[in-house]
């Protein structure tokens, strides 16, 4: 056994030791300053009055992980990350509740501390995070609600700030891509978007729903669509109108069989290679209804056999930490029809796996703002009637 090779846990053991505890000393003194010192019968000299910070995780206001609530967004730009809503739901085409889909998965991430065993990452000690709050969207008008998206998430990108889209229905996925190529200038962008469903659709039921954001986003210089890379496409969901438009436009399927017959290595590089070639940074669009509806129920359109949860987490980590990656999106999430936050769950570990990625691949914290981030704006897009 003593020539065995060194274990995960082994190394995981040991990065912890390595990890400073500067950030939660920090979080331990603001709470004592802003929230009192305890009663004389408590022991433990950190605890406050008033919870302040990550515990009790049953206590306090529901930011993403309990990170510090950045009221003025014009401030965004001092942070590494910053966590954005967007409570919208009204390119829904079947069942509704994702806007409530920031609610939700803000709730369930106060069950989870800062820090991940295995990659021995503590995104306290590590990076600066925020949550902006939400985009304020336009109930029963998508394509107001689309410029208000594409107008916040512009914001936010061109800071220089990593941007984290809580979603909200899928329909969100062209506003905020748009507001990415905003400010990429002639510089262009890949798409890797999970889902079991294509999204391509030019419209469904006489607007740019759910069903439509990939149509509308490779329409644009910035992201073309041989760079639009598809992982878990399937079942009896998928209408033929987005079919043919993958077909004509040459976009990159891979089925669940395609992923799980080729490995999920071959499957991650197949993904990296579309997406990267010829672009200079790759959005991720996750839809948490690629998953599997047994571990997912809790979305619009829920359809067995998608992917395993941990198919899913090994896919993102292999694409994440070798792609230079300018933002994710998590979509799709309907807490009126969860089941134990099971699928708010889900889109907070990818969410937190998401940056804990970044910070092995070195790519946060940004030691300064990333060259395909341009400041003047550009329209991409031609006016929708």
């Amino acid at each position: 056994m003593s020539n065995l090779p060194e274990s995960e846990a082994q190394k995981a053991l040991q990065k912890e030791s390595e990890l400073s505890f500067t950030g939660w000393q920090q979080e331990v003194q603001q709470g004592l300053d802003c929230g009192l010192e305890a009663a004389e019968s408590i022991k433990d000299r950190t605890i406050s009055t008033f919870s302040r910070g990550e515990l009790p995780h049953y206590a306090g206001i529901n930011t993403f992980l309990k990170a510090p609530y950045l009221e003025d967004v014009k401030q965004v730009g001092n942070y590494d990350v910053a966590i954005v809503g967007v409570p919208h739901d009204s390119g829904t085409t079947y069942r509704p509740g994702t806007r409530f889909g920031p609610q939700g998965i803000r709730k369930i991430s106060a069950l989870y501390t800062p820090y991940n065993f295995e990659l021995g990452v503590d995104l306290r000690e590590q990076i600066k995070l925020c949550d902006v709050g939400d985009i304020f969207t336009i109930p029963a008008n998508n394509e107001k609600s689309f410029d208000q998206i594409s107008k916040g998430v512009a914001h936010i990108f061109k800071s220089g700030a990593f941007p984290i889209i809580l979603g909200g229905d899928h329909s969100i996925g062209f506003p905020t891509l748009r507001g990415v190529c905003r400010h990429l200038g002639d510089k262009k962008v890949g798409i890797i978007h999970f889902d079991r469903h294509v999204d391509t659709q030019e419209t469904d039921l006489d607007e740019r729903m759910h069903t439509c954001p990939w149509f509308h986003a490779t329409n644009m210089k910035n992201a073309p669509a041989k760079n639009l890379v598809q992982l878990g496409i399937g079942g009896w969901q998928v209408p033929r109108q987005g079919v043919k438009v993958c077909r004509e436009r040459a976009t990159n399927i891979l089925t669940v069989t395609d992923i799980t017959e080729m490995g999920l290595d071959v499957a991650a590089d197949f993904a990296i290679e579309k997406a990267t070639d010829g672009t200079d940074c790759v959005w991720i669009s996750f839809d948490i209804d690629c998953i599997d509806a047994g571990f997912v129920p809790g979305t619009g359109w829920p359809e067995p056999g998608g992917l395993l949860p941990r198919e899913a987490l090994y896919l993102l980590k292999k694409i994440v930490q070798n792609t230079n990656v300018c933002g994710i999106e998590v979509v799709e999430v309907s807490p009126p029809y969860d089941v134990s936050d099971m699928t708010a769950l889900m889109a907070t570990r990818v969410i937190c796996d998401t940056m804990a990625h970044l910070v092995v691949s070195g790519q946060l914290p940004r030691k300064q703002k990333p060259d395909y981030i341009h400041e003047e704006a550009q329209v991409v897009d031609q006016p929708w009637s």
